[in-house]
């Protein structure tokens, strides 16, 4: 016996040995692919030394003697700590994800290449300026000559992913470039998906009930058209309304969570020290690595420093010396879908005002790992490609012997997004930034500006021509086949919502709506914020003037100006009401919570858990209220809509009715769904929290996913991967954390800022920055989530241009050297 288990202890300590042996030369084969930041090499591609100057934060400070030396550069550190980011990038929006990935992503690469995404991409490099040309190549030079270092040096394939997966790395084209600005377009798209959640809900509800559950901004008085008069053949459905793919790797938004952003201005004379101040916050989102990456370029003419995207050479927002930019959506109606007509006598043309005509199309074969090649045919009408009946459920609203077309200003065959971008970026005044902002097409945002003497907003992007007879006015799919219905073209930029220097001294926009004008000049009838931009106006109420650290508390603001407006009113015949309750009986546990509400501020911090316990009840309330008129189509409202709650508990236009439980006899008020509803949530808290209410917390849930968009959910790994934080705020507070909605955790914050800029001109370097994550995308770098958990405490890093400082405690230097 003795004998056996000395050889069982053996055995034991040998497998330990080994697995740790494993771990150990697994380590050593992931970790060569971590760049050494203080080599320096030999390289073609550029006339000059160049400086990669990496600060204590990672941030690379380049310096060249040349605009394009300093791109080649850029190209060159995003691909020593991005390299996998960006061929994932790049393959996306190429349609190519089935060839590592196998069939999990078919319909995801046939939907990229219905759209067509990167060969518009690539017809659109010709119509970049001589300048933008260049730096692209520059860039992709740089980006190709870190693959060289890799393949000829050992370098553990250049990331860890690629282990695991396909190591051809494809060289870099400027069309990759320009095709990621696409792909940003895509995944800040929402209306396609509001098009046909409006038709389906149009064919359940009456006019004045559709007003409720899909309101207008309150300020807006446009009724909605009726979907059963353009198409009276299709009949209504309770069938649950599919979304996009539940995939980490698919760039189709659901609508709550396409872009949002935060960005605010204050002039030389509402601010404390006497220079313009300029805050912003992009909302996008979450990943491991965080799609942001901050970066300085000195060239020539100057020195640029802010955030940029991995596989596009400019800097995306940020500030040089003299003019500081932020961007938030803009929610511009810059997408209609259309109901295209077949022939029936041949199915291969469709309905145009001017008699049939044949589809464009053609075909392409979807390679497919693990699989058999997949075959797909194109087509595109005038208004553009051909979606299956699957993308957003458009087959539910598209009557028999019909498809369905989208127009979208980001499929432009010329886009000059790019060279707008690189004239922004290198612009020294707000009227130098207004001109760039004119090659703009898409994605379309709201342009924040200040320099050294004002500030100003600009909508920028193509805004659709639509006549004014237009059926739907763009807000349910309309017939293709009627002239009055199809884009007439593009709106002059001069058209383009502008505001300079107001009177007030600020400017601010989070996603609301901006002007209120008739279709067809609306700019869109969806906006993305009711409820932020009130809180943005007390804030900046408060004080005569502003400094740094004011435009940062605004930023990190944790108060739910939607739980201060809710609670009083669905809770108005609930507080402190009731006999006195024995502990651990549901009564007892109503008006403990109450109490709590009660005495709240309404700020959504994570260690309470009153912020659990509102969202909650709001949450399932609304569920309540819609879920016996609507069925299973109630799926399709994730997000709690503060507009819709407060029309019915204020009874605007009669919207209490939604309290009365239809398919009961008894008559249900407000007020029992307000009780069954706050019962309800509590009950759902207590067994996944316990039963001791004060012990709470809503960071608990809240938890930040920067999850590993292709090895976030493989066991075991995901541990290493992913970064999970416990987070304040909420879906409508300034410092916004968008709840996934969906799910058995439906308050995990997916979607928030991933950088945020604060940029003080009276003294310039004092500005700040930081993302959410970390510069690195490796994960065994110390750099993969260093900046993570100051993001989480609300902190930031220097934004500094002082090139002593960058090199002062600098982790490496890496010089460029030109071959000779």
């Amino acid at each position: 016996m003795i004998t056996v288990f000395r050889w069982l202890l053996r055995l034991f300590t040998a497998a330990i040995a080994l697995g740790l042996l494993a771990m150990v030369i697994a380590y050593w084969f992931l970790s060569r692919s971590l760049p050494d930041y203080a080599e320096d090499f030999t390289l073609q591609g550029i006339t000059a030394p160049v400086e990669i100057v990496r600060n204590n934060d990672n941030v690379p400070h380049i310096f060249g003697a040349t605009d394009d030396d300093v791109f080649f550069a850029l190209g060159f550190a995003h691909a020593q700590d991005r390299l996998w980011q960006m061929t994932m990038l790049r393959r996306t929006a190429q349609g190519r994800l089935s060839e590592v990935f196998g069939p999990r992503t078919v319909k995801i690469d046939e939907l990229l290449r219905r759209y067509d995404i990167y060969g518009l991409a690539t017809q659109s490099v010709s119509a970049q300026s001589p300048a933008t040309l260049s730096a692209l190549q520059a860039y992709s030079a740089g980006v190709n000559a870190w693959i060289t270092q890799v393949n000829i040096g050992a370098r553990g394939r250049g990331a860890p992913e690629f282990f695991f997966f396909s190591n051809e790395i494809a060289a870099w084209q400027p069309a990759d470039s320009i095709a990621i600005i696409k792909l940003m377009a895509l995944q800040l798209s929402a209306h396609l998906e509001a098009e046909v959640l409006r038709a389906r809900m149009s064919l359940l509800l009456p006019a004045e009930r559709l007003s409720d559950i899909l309101p207008d901004d309150p300020t807006a008085g446009i009724t909605a058209p009726d979907y059963a008069r353009l198409f009276p053949d299709l009949r209504p459905g309770l069938a649950p309304l599919r979304m996009a793919f539940d995939d980490p790797l698919s760039p189709f938004p659901h609508a709550p969570l396409a872009g949002a952003s935060n960005a605010w201005a204050a002039a030389p004379d509402r601010a404390a020290a006497g220079g313009t101040l300029l805050a912003n916050d992009p909302h996008l989102g979450f990943t491991a690595p965080t799609i942001w990456y901050l970066a300085r370029l000195e060239l020539p003419s100057g020195g640029i420093i802010g955030g940029t995207i991995p596989g596009v050479p400019a800097i995306m927002l940020g500030r040089n010396s003299d003019l500081g930019w932020g961007i938030t959506s803009s929610y511009l109606d810059d997408q209609d879908v259309f109901i295209e007509q077949l022939n029936p006598d041949n199915p291969e043309e469709y309905k145009t005002p001017d008699g049939w005509k044949a589809f464009e199309t053609r075909r392409t074969i979807i390679t497919v790992a693990d699989g058999e090649p997949v075959t797909i045919t194109l087509r595109w009408t005038d208004n553009g490609p051909v979606l299956p009946g699957s993308h957003y459920d458009l087959g539910s609203i598209t009557p028999d012997g019909h498809v369905a077309a989208l127009s979208w200003t980001a499929l432009s065959p010329a886009d000059t997004t790019m060279t707008a971008a690189m004239e922004l970026m290198q612009a020294r005044s707000v009227p130098a930034a207004l001109a760039a902002g004119a090659q703009f097409v898409a994605p379309s945002q709201n342009l924040m500006l200040a320099d050294a003497n004002g500030i100003a907003m600009q909508l920028l992007g193509a805004v659709p021509a639509r006549d004014p007879a237009h059926q739907s006015q763009g807000r349910i799919p309309s017939p293709g086949w009627i002239a009055t219905n199809r884009w007439q073209g593009m709106q002059p930029y001069d058209s383009n919502l502008r505001i300079e220097n107001p009177a007030a001294g600020l400017l601010g926009n989070t996603n609301n709506k901006t002007v209120d004008r008739a279709f067809p000049n609306h700019i869109s009838h969806i906006w993305g914020d009711t409820q932020r931009i009130q809180r943005w106006l007390t804030l900046m109420q408060q004080r005569e003037v502003h400094t740094r650290d004011s435009f940062i508390e605004a930023q990190l603001d944790t108060v739910s100006p939607t739980a201060r407006t809710l609670l009083p009113l669905i809770g108005a015949d609930l507080w402190f009401t009731g006999e006195a309750a024995p502990d651990g009986t549901p009564e007892r546990l109503r008006q403990r919570a109450l109490e709590l509400l009660a005495e709240w501020n309404g700020e959504m911090n994570e260690h309470l858990p009153e912020p659990l316990i509102a969202e909650a009840w709001l949450r399932t309330l609304q569920d309540r209220l819609i879920r016996d008129d609507l069925g299973p189509m109630a799926d399709a409202f994730t997000h709690v809509e503060p507009v819709f709650l407060e029309r019915v508990y204020r009874n605007t236009a009669g919207a209490s009715i939604w309290c009365d439980v239809i398919q009961s006899a008894a008559v249900e008020s407000c007020t029992d769904l307000a009780r069954i509803a706050l019962d309800e949530a509590l009950l759902e808290l207590t067994e996944i929290y316990g039963p001791a209410v004060e012990s709470w917390r809503w960071g608990d849930a809240h938890q930040a996913t920067h999850d590993h968009p292709v090895m976030g959910n493989v066991p075991v790994l995901r541990y290493f991967v992913n970064i999970r934080q416990s987070t304040s705020g909420g879906d409508t507070t300034l410092l916004r954390g968008r709840t996934a909605g969906t799910g058995p955790e439906p308050f995990l914050n997916v979607h928030g800022a991933g950088y945020r800029g604060v940029y003080d001109f009276a003294d310039p370097d004092s500005s700040v920055f930081i993302t959410a994550t970390g510069q690195s995308g490796h994960p065994l770098s110390r750099f993969y989530d260093d900046l993570g958990e100051l993001w989480r405490r609300g902190e930031y890093v220097p934004m500094s241009l002082d090139a002593d400082l960058a090199r002062a405690a600098a982790v490496g230097i890496t010089v460029l050297n030109p071959e000779p």
